[in-house]
């Protein structure tokens, strides 16, 4: 026990001494100071168990491991006053050294900002050159590849003996074929060659660089799109594009904007030498190869005249005269090509240039312009209301004055001019037009004939009254034509853009067939002919009443009978009236068209059954002799007068007619008439089925128009010698 007080005692000391350590490193162990670890309690612990473990023979260590500790410490008290008093000169000197730094640090930042600024303000005034450097890098590269691909095609070029293939058969054909051109010795081999480079060239234009490469043409109004010529044509197409370019640009004499005919008629001419060698070599290998294509030549050429009027066209704009000579070379080149080279349909030609906006509209202008000055010409012209077929029955039967003919022969040609243009909306402007100048004559008729009203039988009367009959004709078989047909019905979908708006009538009618495009017009020429045939048919009846004052008034009521007269003869009073109707009817046979006689004649006849049934019969009483010279003058006179223009005139004189019946009954029959008639007059609304009706007693008579009381009223015209008998 004694032995073991002092081991716990020195345990006890040392335990008490190392918490004052802070760090101890023996050998390669570190031990934290207590500020550090809170667990320094364990951590001796662990030291006294490392060292001394829990053999008490080990507690002579302590002794030296306090020694080594103690050492320790002091070495790190010094360690530390030598530090403590090093330090502030260290961090002065690192501070000052900082702020070198900081100041240095400032200044490149400014250099920085400045030179900043300096770069900004250099970089703003290089981007224009910059800009413009970049454009003719992009231009540099656009001509680097256009180069390879000429040298390409030079290479293409090279390799093709296709050229000069078309040089042994003689290509191009600048002037006709003749047969003094022998074929070539070897004509079989170039045969052979020719079909295998048209069919390699055509392989090679199917090829998909090609294909991607290919351009849209830009449409025009009524131009339809077409695929690119093959590659075949395009290389026989260059001899004649440089001649036509050589003629027909620069300052060539053949290059003449007044002369469009020599670079169209060129065009025409080549088409026409070529045609045999394409229908012959090369058409045939085209189709054996299945390259659907046809009239490629004939494409390419007109290609050429195509370029060349879109460049030339709007030069003439403000020349009429040139203008319109081009417009007439264009649609005869267009009718050339269609007729004579079979160009198909399909396929534009070069009417679209002349369906520009700007270039279409200075057409209208000038034809619209022109046909006004050729209509003031042609009234103006000293036989404008005689017709330059007088003297031929056979073919003037409308009997139609020049000014009439020449202004629908003027009609005409405009139509002709535009019935082959692409568009249905360009084709129903000149409709407009024509329309238009249609009115516009009829107001200047209107205008002549109300000149010449005073004297309605005048020939230049009737000569107008036949030009209003002789366009409301010719407009009439127009509204049947086919063309026009198809323009009717175009304008029911598109009209209204141009012809302005149509009703729902009007429209309907149209889209049905039942009116026509003319109907308008021809109201109006209608309304015309009718004013004048009215205005002529008055002055007529003025005469012929002026002429007939004796005979109405003629004493009827005592004429001698019909046995008292050896022959019956045309009354004296009458004589006037009839010569001057024959007279009349003769005159205007001559003057009038047949259809305008006819419906005078007719008319007349309606108004002398009128007047001499108003005027003369209703008038007058008759005896027996009286109503027998009636009816001769009627019948043997006034009747075949029109007899010569139909078959049975007296169904033009009803009324006349049928009074003549009644006045002519004998006795007997017409007391029998007479109590018929009053008895059914005294019954009328009571049914007898017996009594037969007067109607059918009329009829039976041959009296069908005049009614049961007009009967009885002529009836009554007799009752003087009625009442004798």
């Amino acid at each position: 026990m004694l032995i073991g007080a002092p081991v716990m005692e020195h345990n006890k000391h040392s335990s008490n001494a190392l918490p004052h350590l802070t760090l101890v490193r023996t050998g390669s162990s570190t031990f934290q100071s207590p500020s550090e670890d809170g667990n320094f309690t364990d951590d001796v612990v662990a030291l006294v168990q490392k060292e001394i473990g829990g053999d008490l023979k080990s507690l002579k260590k302590v002794s030296g491991l306090l020694e080594q500790l103690t050492l320790e410490n002091k070495q790190l008290e010094e360690q530390v006053l030598t530090v403590s008093s090093s330090v502030p000169l260290r961090v002065s000197a690192a501070l000052s050294t900082a702020e070198e730094s900081r100041v240095k640090l400032e200044s490149l930042l400014e250099k920085e900002r400045l030179l900043s600024n300096t770069l900004q303000q250099h970089l703003q005034g290089a981007q224009v050159w910059a800009d413009s450097i970049g454009q003719v890098l992009a231009q540099l590269d656009t001509l680097e590849r256009h180069m390879k691909y000429l040298q390409c095609l030079a290479r293409i070029e090279e390799l093709s003996d296709f050229e000069e293939v078309l040089t042994q058969f003689h290509w191009p054909f600048i002037s006709p074929p003749t047969q003094t051109l022998s074929p070539p010795a070897n004509v079989q081999e170039l045969n052979s060659q020719l079909e295998l480079l048209v069919s390699q060239l055509l392989s090679l234009q199917t090829s998909d660089d090609l294909i991607s490469e290919k351009r849209e043409t830009p449409s025009r109004p009524g131009q339809s799109q077409t695929p690119p010529l093959s590659l075949p044509i395009q290389i026989m197409l260059l001899p004649l594009s440089k001649r036509f370019r050589y003629h027909f640009t620069g300052n060539r004499q053949t290059n003449n904007l007044s002369k469009p005919e020599w670079f169209l008629t060129q065009v025409l001419i080549w088409m026409g030498n070529s045609s045999n060698f394409m229908d012959e070599k090369i058409q045939p290998i085209l189709d054996r190869a299945g390259a659907k294509v046809n009239v490629e030549l004939c494409r390419g050429l007109l290609t050429l005249a195509q370029e060349k009027l879109a460049q030339d066209t709007p030069l003439l704009l403000y020349d009429d005269a040139l203008f319109c000579h081009l417009v007439d070379e264009v649609l005869q080149f267009e009718k050339e090509l269609r007729s004579t080279h079979s160009y198909p349909r399909a396929y534009p030609g070069v009417l679209h240039i002349l369906l520009e906006e700007t270039v279409f509209q200075k057409w209208l202008s000038v034809e619209r312009k022109m046909a006004v000055e050729k209509v003031d010409a042609m009234l103006s012209a000293e036989g404008a209301w005689s017709s330059q077929y007088k003297d031929i029955t056979d073919v003037d039967e409308l009997k139609a004055p020049d000014c009439a003919e020449t202004f629908m022969t003027l009609l005409l040609v405009i139509t002709e001019r535009y019935r082959a243009l692409p568009c249905p909306r360009a084709q129903l402007s000149f409709l407009a037009l024509q329309k238009e100048l249609v009115d516009d004559f009829r107001i200047r008729l209107t205008q002549v004939m109300k000149e010449e009203s005073r004297q309605p039988l005048s020939p230049r009367y009737c000569a107008i009254l036949n030009a209003a009959n002789y366009i409301s004709t010719v407009l009439s078989d127009w509204g049947d034509n086919v063309f026009f047909l198809q323009l009717q019905q175009a304008a029911v979908s598109v009209g209204e853009e141009i012809l302005g708006p149509l009703g729902a009538t009007e429209t309907g009618r149209l889209a049905s067939l039942e009116g026509s495009l003319f109907e308008a017009l021809l109201a109006l020429l209608e309304r015309l002919r009718g004013d004048m045939l009215g205005r002529l048919l008055d002055a007529v009846m003025r005469d012929v009443k002026e002429k007939a004052q004796p005979y109405c008034k003629d004493r009827w009521i005592s004429l001698p009978s019909q046995s008292d007269q050896a022959t019956m003869s045309l009354s004296s009073s009458a004589c006037p009236m009839m010569l001057c109707l024959r007279d009349h009817l003769l005159q205007l046979q001559q003057m009038l068209c047949l259809p305008l006689f006819q419906m005078f004649w007719q008319g007349l006849a309606e108004r002398l059954n009128s007047f001499i049934y108003g005027d003369l019969i209703l008038y007058n009483h008759f005896n027996e002799g009286g109503a027998a010279q009636l009816q001769y003058d009627m019948t043997r006179n006034l009747f075949p007068l029109f007899g010569h223009y139909c078959k049975r005139p007296e169904n033009f004189f009803k009324h006349v007619k049928e009074a003549c019946i009644i006045l002519t009954l004998k006795v007997g029959p017409a007391l029998l008439l007479c109590d018929m008639l009053k008895q059914s007059e005294e019954e009328e609304g009571i049914l007898n089925h017996q009594q037969p009706s007067p109607e059918s007693a009329l009829n039976e008579l041959g009296v069908y128009k005049l009614a049961p009381s007009d009967v009885q009223i002529l009836l009554n015209l007799r009752s003087a010698w009625l009442n004798q008998s």
